[in-house]
């Protein structure tokens, strides 16, 4: 007699079937703790998830709950869940296991019992390892809604909200969907230096987004207007500061808040310090479902279909968030140290350190000295006290700041070194194809090794080159498989075919989901359905060069060069 139901796919696929078993039995599909049969609500779309009335029960699927719960992998099928998680693997895998569980079928079906039951404690033995279901229960508590619904972060924002909007004799707009009319301002990307970095420090504000809504007093009901609007500066500066006739907090934006204190501040400074006190009792759960919260309220707020929606309060955050990052790198460099990289909540410095230790000793003075400017800055320009609290991260042993693709401009969102933790060296990727789903095995196993070599000084023009000669011998098939998502039934895309629809289509697919496919020599096809050979040189030249190029560089290679055996003369360079 279950309180929650859960599984791996368990709507669309378990429940979907046990209901069609009923309905051809003619029995109802009451399998709650009524007799009111259960109510399945499907969903097509891939931004959307299935639901099912269940009465008396609760239905969680375990995919959704990891999700949730901010568990991230390169995709969310069972098998890769339970590698990455557990170390486990399913009994039965690969692109054969639909004929291999038919076979058990009809020829073992205790066998095929046990696959079921390994693939059950999979999932359950996942939620206990990620703390999963303790972390939703947590979230459900904190904003009063049921389990299922606490993935809407509108929801939740209201469900809190406007219980404080009651408790003040105030009345709420009401919830209409309007258009965004024009675009939320990012947060500040400061472009990067290119190049091979040794004892890069890395500082980061500590929940950004929060802080500064609990520091400048940002909220729906605090909102007075535009400055433009309102009133001027005093001391005749531009827009952030404090106002003669109004008295408001002003944003770097010109949105105009009121000093009395707003319901988000008051709200994330209660949450604040329920987290303090979940930490002093080293409860994670409540620790993390606080967070997940306070985070999730900036893109509520930014959301035409949040009823508090209001794209001058919302872009008030951002900006004042890309103006105290712009304050805390421009005071590091008049330091003395130099900043290479800056990315919405956090600055990459370096701090001219002659070793590793040495960074860290020099890190804690750099920390001192910037908060404490930041702290008197905020309060002479604004006004008010500061909640912000920068934090000394980590020191990147090496650090790789690539070049944007094809030209001499740093990237952004993209780098890898390597850090130390509990002692040990580990490499840390951003942004590069090794962390990205929609680039093959090939492709990240050759930018992990190289970027290994590189960093340890090691031979680079023999790996490069046998790595090229392996691929073009057939030694790496098993790792040219793409994966992408398909994002709406095929049929419907047909202003432009993408290869995964191409490769959809000549397998005769046509529902959403991953899409698995290779390329051969006559274009996309589904991998489990190949008809050609592999176009080696279509992955040599979009799998391994653009990574490649992207190191090498920096060396004075090239994999052109590389591959084909040449040398550079004088006259190339």
């Amino acid at each position: 007699d279950p309180d929650i139901i859960t599984g791996w796919n368990v709507i669309d696929f378990d429940l979907k079937m046990l209901e069609q078993f009923y309905r051809t039995a003619g029995l109802p599909f009451a399998i709650g703790r009524t007799e009111q049969p259960c109510k399945l609500f499907l969903e097509q779309s891939f931004f959307s998830d299935s639901r099912v009335d269940m009465p008396g029960r609760m239905v969680l699927d375990g995919i959704w709950l990891l999700k949730t719960s901010g568990v991230k992998l390169p995709n969310y099928k069972l098998e890769t869940a339970a590698a990455r998680l557990l170390g486990k693997e399913k009994l039965i895998t690969g692109d054969s296991r639909f004929l291999e569980i038919e076979r058990l079928r009809q020829e073992d079906p205790k066998a095929l019992v046990d696959y079921n039951l390994k693939d059950s404690q999979l999932v359950l033995d996942i939620i206990q390892t990620t703390h999963a279901l303790q972390l939703t229960v947590q979230r459900s508590m904190l904003t009063r809604m049921a389990m299922d619904r606490i993935r809407s972060s509108i929801a939740s924002l209201d469900s809190l909200y406007l219980h404080e909007v009651r408790k003040r004799g105030m009345v709420s707009p009401t919830n209409i969907i309007g258009e965004r009319d024009e675009r939320i301002k990012g947060g500040y990307v400061r472009e990067s230096k290119p190049g091979i970095y040794e004892n890069i420090a890395v500082f980061d504000f500590k929940s950004l987004y929060p802080s500064i809504i609990r520091t400048f007093n940002i909220d729906p009901a605090a909102y007075l207007g535009q400055h433009d609007e309102l009133g001027e500066v005093s001391g005749g500066g531009d827009a952030g500061g404090e106002d003669r006739s109004h008295g408001g907090i002003i944003a770097p934006n010109g949105a105009v808040f009121s000093r009395e204190p707003g319901i988000l501040p008051e709200l994330i400074q209660r949450l604040w310090a329920q987290r303090d006190e979940a930490k002093k009792r080293k409860d994670k759960n409540a620790s993390n479902a606080i967070k997940l919260l306070m985070n999730s309220f900036f893109g509520v707020l930014a959301n035409p279909a949040c009823r508090f929606y209001n794209i001058n309060v919302a872009n008030a955050i951002t900006h004042f968030g890309q103006e105290l990052i712009k304050l805390c790198a421009d005071h590091m460099n008049e330091m003395g140290y130099e900043v290479i990289y800056g990315d919405t909540d956090s600055v990459f410095v370096d701090l001219k350190a002659a070793d590793f230790d040495a960074a860290h000793e020099e890190a804690k003075q750099a920390l001192a000295g910037t908060m404490g400017f930041l702290t008197k800055t905020i309060t002479k320009r604004w006004g008010v006290q500061s909640y912000l609290d920068l934090e000394f991260e980590h020191v990147f042993k090496k650090l790789l700041m690539p070049h944007l693709r094809g030209t001499e401009k740093g990237a952004k969102k993209r780098y890898a070194g390597i850090i130390v933790r509990d002692g040990r060296e580990q490499m840390y990727y951003t942004g590069l194809e090794v962390v990205r789903s929609d680039w093959t095995d090939l492709a990240k196993q050759f930018q992990v090794q190289l970027l290994e070599r590189i960093f340890a000084g090691e031979e680079i023009k023999e790996f490069v080159k046998d790595y090229f000669e392996k691929l073009q011998s057939g030694q790496f098939d098993d790792l040219l498989i793409y994966r992408k998502a398909i994002r709406k039934p095929v049929e419907e895309y047909t202003k432009t075919t993408p290869p995964h629809i191409q490769a959809a289509r000549k397998a005769g697919r046509t529902g959403v989901g991953i899409m698995e496919y290779v390329w051969t020599r006559t274009g996309p096809e589904a991998a489990e359905a190949r008809e050609h050979p592999f176009d080696y040189i279509h992955y040599s030249e979009k799998q391994l060069r653009p990574i490649a190029d992207s190191v090498l560089s920096f060396i004075g290679l090239s994999y052109e060069d590389i591959v084909s055996g040449k040398q550079k003369s004088l006259f190339d360079y």
